[in-house]
């Protein structure tokens, strides 16, 4: 309690605490589309519920991450490496280790997990039609509420473990990490009804999410392989096609208000 009280004084400890809270807000916001993209296949009944097992599910394991902080930092010490052939340089095609650990294993899991779901997911809602008997009589790949929070759980995995390592990397201090985490995950669960009902109501979005999903995927199995794609022009990305599309919404909108309006239908002046 007096080391906590001894952080509320120092400046830098409040600085270090808002910017690790707006870091866990924003690689929440994959986990939450992931939840609300499963959710959103069920009964209307149980999605609700099982938004909020799924993020708290994510904030258990992240607490239980924070306190086994040394093992969680132990899983970037290589477990095995593998000979690599470098491009072709000043000096031919030099053969240099390409070192795995398990914090990489999991990432290339979830990364190939995520490309999975996304594209199967976009198959589906390109081509509804079911081609399998068994997935017609189980109503989809998200067949139960179950099934879904299994999926939602080994996401959470792979969103924990980055988590907490970003939280290792900005501070010091695991009271800062805590408070950080709890506060995140509050703001995902307030959040998680409202994103989820927004991402049913409008198809192109759901799209533009799977869209997302794809993304990250391969930019986890990027870093899986060493390749560390800066997660600032990922976001960047991601803010400026969420802004197309809402100007596409602002448009699609006003065509059906000037549709009401004339009493005409909104595409009716596009197939004459």
């Amino acid at each position: 309690m007096e080391d906590l009280l001894g952080l509320a004084t120092q400046p830098a400890a409040w600085a270090a605490l808002l910017t690790l809270v707006v870091m866990e807000v924003v690689l929440g916001i994959d986990n939450l589309v992931f939840v609300s993209i499963l959710s959103n296949k069920l009964p209307v009944h149980q999605r609700s519920k099982v938004r909020r097992i799924g993020i708290g599910l994510a904030l258990v394991m992240r607490l239980a991450f924070l306190s086994t902080l040394a093992f969680i930092v132990g899983l970037t010490a290589p477990v095995f490496t593998l000979p690599f052939d470098a491009p072709a340089g000043a000096e031919g095609h030099p053969i240099v280790d390409l070192a795995f650990s398990w914090r990489d294993l999991i990432l290339l899991a979830g990364g190939l997990f995520l490309i999975w779901k996304a594209t199967s997911e976009i198959h589906g809602a390109v081509d509804p039609q079911p081609t399998n008997d068994l997935l017609d009589k189980r109503g989809g790949a998200v067949a139960s509420a179950g099934s879904a929070i299994v999926q939602i759980i080994l996401l959470d995995l792979v969103f924990s473990i980055d988590s907490i390592l970003t939280a290792v990397g900005m501070t010091d201090h695991l009271a800062i990490m805590v408070i950080a985490v709890v506060i995140a995950v509050g703001v995902m669960m307030v959040a998680a009804d409202p994103l989820a009902n927004f991402v049913h109501n409008n198809p192109t979005v759901v799209m533009l999410a799977l869209g997302f999903l794809l993304m990250i995927g391969a930019t986890l199995i990027a870093d899986a392989f060493g390749v560390h794609v800066p997660k600032g022009y990922i976001y960047a990305a991601m803010a400026f096609s969420g802004l197309v599309e809402g100007l596409n919404m602002a448009a699609r909108n006003a065509r059906r208000r000037q549709a009401a309006r004339t009493g005409t239908h909104p595409g009716a002046e596009e197939t004459h």
